[in-house]
């Protein structure tokens, strides 16, 4: 694990209502891989009326868009965590997305459920879906790409067998690019 500088912050957005607990065990983990403080912010509403009503899906930037102008003070990377179905230009579907340069970060857990794909739910399951793309994007807005190595956090998932063969933190290529990215800022 690669120190972030002694101020970064993880800011958690809930949109709607997500798990209390779940989003603080997430912080914590979070806290461990990035070596930044994280902590939950107040749930940010955003009515069904903004999804697509064609696709019955929430474009991304809509959401990032809406969480900036929330939370428009520039303080540590914004992670928004919704259950709503993400969708992006060119993209049927998406588990989440990032910017680096407006410093925010997506992750839906919509698609990472156990009971989208016809199973029993899995509460243990679905944390470690959601900490691999959180990890994922919040790598993606502190400036790293995707990575060829498949157990990697930075691979990118086109499905939700790739997301469970990921590890929920990155390799050592990966690790290392972060801490070069960290110190050019």
């Amino acid at each position: 694990m690669i120190p972030c500088e002694m101020d970064s912050k993880i800011r958690i957005v809930p949109i709607n209502t997500v798990d209390a607990a779940f989003l603080e065990r997430l912080a914590t983990c979070l806290e461990e891989r990035f070596l930044a403080t994280a902590g939950v912010e107040r749930s940010l509403i955003v009515p069904r009326s903004a999804l697509n009503s064609t696709r019955a899906q929430l474009f991304v930037s809509t959401l990032t868009s809406k969480v900036q102008r929330a939370h428009p003070e520039v303080d540590g990377v914004l992670l928004a965590v919704t259950d709503f179905d993400l969708y992006k230009t060119s993209h049927r579907f998406i588990f989440g997305d990032a910017d680096d340069a407006q410093g925010i970060a997506a992750v839906s857990l919509h698609r990472l459920r156990s009971e989208f794909y016809g199973e029993p739910g899995d509460a243990n399951l679905l944390f470690q879906r959601t900490l691999k793309e959180c990890v994922h994007e919040l790598g993606h807005a502190f400036g790293l790409k995707h990575c060829y190595n498949a157990r990697c956090a930075m691979y990118y998932s086109n499905s939700i067998f790739e997301t469970d063969n990921k590890m929920p933190h990155f390799c050592d290529a990966c690790d290392r690019r972060l801490g070069r990215a960290r110190n050019e800022r």
